[in-house]
């Protein structure tokens, strides 16, 4: 389109102890090849870290970024008071440790036209800064880490149940009413599933990518994969049938590395072949996960990959029914366009 003709956009960014990553982040935004006209709308949770100032130098330094309150610190609750800030027809969601490439503005705003699609989004694209988050990023990018979850590992161009962060047209978000804030975790997934289920596309595609930094610890990293398997276990309880067998493997495999260590301390030695098979697995996959990493990165792979498997399928078996009860409760039925 010419540049008088291109939408204009709203940057939403949901902030909490993002001191490392926010100033490259934005920056990332601010300098996006697009033609249009772009505001940055940072909503800041109770961080306990220099955000908040940094933050405020970037408000001073850019008249195009904003700042709005989220004293609750929760994702969606942020997302909300961000889209209600903001002003213009095409919402890009934006994490405080997500940097953009360079056309993803540009490329997402053409897709939206090209399909008609109320959501696009791509590709999560992890990449460490030591050897820790090197060996991190190649787990989440792996077959054996995530399975086969093309935000990740990536794929064609194909409608999509849910996508990574997501380019929405406001129309919709505002159509559905935002995010349900009751979905600490996987709020993405429960409001994809009301455009979809009121008839719109949501839409992946593998032009779209996001440079994400991993966690930096083995206790973050284990935290994360705890939240998304106790939140992915309420959203198959909210919705019947989302569940499939690559959403099984962790609990699984938690259950009977856990049996095999007991059965093999009290009953026979040879049980320990389920927790030693699963740690051979573990190394073997390690191996092509991590080509062309430093020996240090690699040498801690299989920690990234159990830690991710370990937490995630541990958050999914503890996941409380009472929990899943409390975001049924709250049910946002899909509202149809007029």
């Amino acid at each position: 389109m010419p540049p008088h003709q291109l939408p204009a956009v709203s940057v939403i960014m949901p902030v909490l102890n993002e001191e490392r990553h926010l100033r490259n982040a934005v920056r990332h935004i601010l300098e996006q090849e697009y033609d249009g006209e772009i505001e940055v709308v940072i909503a800041l949770g109770p961080s306990a870290d220099r955000t908040d100032e940094i933050a405020a130098e970037l408000v001073a330094e850019d008249p195009r970024v904003h700042t709005v309150p989220n004293p609750t610190g929760r994702t969606p609750a942020a997302l909300n008071a961000a889209i209600k800030a903001s002003r213009h027809p095409v919402v890009v969601r934006v994490d405080g440790h997500g940097m953009l490439s360079p056309n993803y503005i540009a490329t997402a705003v053409r897709l939206l036209e090209e399909t008609g699609a109320q959501n696009v989004g791509g590709i999560m694209h992890a990449e460490g800064e030591n050897d820790w988050e090197k060996a991190v990023a190649a787990a989440m990018t792996s077959k054996i880490g995530v399975g086969n979850a093309a935000f990740h590992t990536g794929g064609d161009a194909a409608p999509a149940e849910t996508v990574y962060l997501g380019v929405f047209r406001r129309e919709a978000l505002e159509q559905q009413g935002g995010y349900n804030e009751e979905f600490i975790r996987a709020q993405d997934w429960e409001l994809n599933f009301r455009i979809r289920e009121a008839g719109g596309l949501v839409w992946f595609s593998p032009e779209l990518k996001v440079s994400y930094r991993p966690r930096p610890s083995v206790r973050a990293l284990a935290k994360q994969y705890k939240d998304y398997g106790r939140w992915r276990h309420v959203v198959a309880r909210f919705h019947q049938g989302s569940i499939n067998l690559r959403y099984l493997a962790p609990p699984t495999a938690v259950v009977a590395i856990a049996a095999g260590i007991v059965v093999g301390a009290a009953v026979t030695p040879w049980a320990f072949v389920i927790p030693g098979g699963y740690l051979a697995a573990i190394v073997a996959g390690s191996i092509p996960a991590g080509k062309g990493l430093p020996v240090a990165a690699r040498l801690r792979v299989p920690v990234a990959l159990a830690t991710m498997h370990m937490s995630w399928g541990w958050g999914f078996l503890t996941s409380p029914r009472a929990l899943a009860k409390r975001v049924i409760a709250s049910r946002r039925p899909a509202v149809m366009a007029p």
